[in-house]
């Protein structure tokens, strides 16, 4: 994935040698394979079963021996988090490796949402309204609690699986009859093994953050404008009272959990009139402090975020700041990067990141279908189009670089034109893909 490649390239340009695996699903190879940076790559079992799960951390522990690997950085998905850190908890038994990986039981908390919304609001933090519900009976209750008639029920709710990434349908509850509520309830069939949290809807910008935590404390840290699927991004300055703010309720987080080693990437959302008025409040800690509680979390991804692709021109100081784990580490003292009050952040200089492969699909092919069905108007599709070649001229791509160009030409020239036979071949369809990180959304 992009941010893999993006940490990869870090300590590469750093002076370092990096191994890099992935699973390499229908034995297609990945980008990354072929990137300058990766000295060695290695395929991996993929754990989805117990006993693959097993051989995935022996043959991560094998590579960590064989290589006389240091320092390992777990940058996969949302579905292999607690893999990795139980991966991370039998190799830095079995070897003097360190592992930048949050424990089981903090990766685990951290990656479901209801018991993260729990968490956070156990250490005394702000968070949405939020129920975990197993059954119809125990979502209707929540939309229509019994002590309320249904002319005062204010809030509103959006229904999502309690585990993955998925957001659901975002369809706001309840919705204006008790008949359509249960119709709605009834065909998600929320069960014990399949259960559902019922969120606070809150009408607003949504933002993600990413951080690098070593040892409780926070080395890198960015945020960004959000969306269910974000292929755009470009950081808030790291002056913004919203981005301070997300920056302080992180640092909280993080020192009333305690001992913090891993990628800590949070997701928010503002309500529409403060977010508003955050750009014309001040910037004393007071005021930072009072627009922390006016901020929201709606989930943790205990990994990194794809937004770490931001810290491309901070090679250096990232891979430092990673390395500043292993015991006895010197600092090579040398700061190229940009960094506030020794916080590491991305430098102003990028207007953003976009991945060409999804704007050439997205910003000027469907546009041009649309026109032709009569959908769209011709000046809309010229208006996107424009913004595809503004993006081209000034943005950067998230995949290629001048001095490592091949995992961008194999991207688009190999695995995808692989992904789409084995779709064909096996005649399992797909709604949509996530080309920064090359995921597929099966049907």
């Amino acid at each position: 994935m992009s941010k893999g490649l993006t940490v990869a390239r870090a300590f590469y340009r750093a002076g370092h040698r990096v191994i890099g695996a992935d699973f390499e699903p229908y034995n297609i190879p990945v980008c990354g394979h072929f990137s300058t940076s990766i000295d060695k790559f290695f395929r991996l079992t993929y754990p989805d079963t117990e006993e693959d799960a097993e051989q995935y951390t022996q043959e991560l522990r094998d590579i960590v021996e064989r290589e006389g690997i240091e320092l390992f950085v777990p940058c996969s998905g949302v579905a292999f988090s607690t893999e990795d850190a139980e991966a991370a908890e039998i190799i830095e038994r079995a070897t003097n490796c360190k592992v930048i990986q949050f424990g089981v039981t903090l990766t685990a908390t951290l990656h479901q949402k209801h018991s993260f919304i729990d968490n956070t609001r156990s250490i005394g933090l702000n968070v949405p309204d939020t129920h975990l519900v197993t059954s119809e009976t125990e979502a209707l209750t929540v939309l229509f609690p019994p002590e309320k008639p249904w002319s005062k029920i204010g809030i509103g709710y959006i229904m999502k699986p309690a585990l993955g990434s998925s957001r659901g349908s975002m369809m706001l509850l309840p919705r204006p009859t008790i008949r359509e509520t249960e119709l709605h309830i009834k065909f998600l069939n929320p069960t014990p093994f399949r259960p559902f949290v019922l969120q606070q809807f809150i009408s607003g910008p949504e933002f993600c953050t990413h951080s690098l935590i070593i040892n409780g404390k926070i080395q890198a840290f960015v945020c960004c404008p959000s969306a269910e699927l974000l292929m755009h991004y470009n950081a808030l300055p790291n002056s913004s009272a919203l981005s301070r703010a997300m920056l302080l309720y992180t640092s909280i987080y993080a020192k009333r959990t305690g001992y913090m080693t891993g990628h800590f990437s949070l997701d928010f959302l503002v309500d529409e009139s403060v977010a508003k008025k955050a750009d014309k409040i001040g910037v004393s800690d007071s005021e930072i402090e009072e627009l922390m509680d006016k901020i929201y979390p709606i989930e943790c991804n205990p990994r990194p975020n794809t937004a770490v692709v931001l810290f491309a021109d901070e090679s250096e100081d990232l891979a430092e700041a990673y390395l500043s784990i292993l015991p006895g580490h010197e600092p090579k003292g040398i700061s190229n990067g940009h960094r506030v009050d020794a916080l590491i952040v991305p430098k102003p200089s990028v207007p953003g990141y976009y991945w060409i492969g999804h704007d050439l699909v997205t910003r000027v092919l469907i546009p041009l279908l649309a026109v032709l069905r009569w959908e769209m108007g011709v000046w809309q599709m010229l208006a996107m189009w424009m913004e595809f070649v503004e993006h081209v001229l000034y943005w950067r791509d998230g995949t290629y670089e001048v001095w490592d160009p091949w995992p961008a030409w194999w991207l688009y020239v190999g695995y995808w034109p692989g992904m789409f036979l084995v779709s064909l071949w096996t005649g399992q369809w797909w709604s949509r893909i996530n080309v920064s990180t090359t995921k597929m959304f099966w049907v």
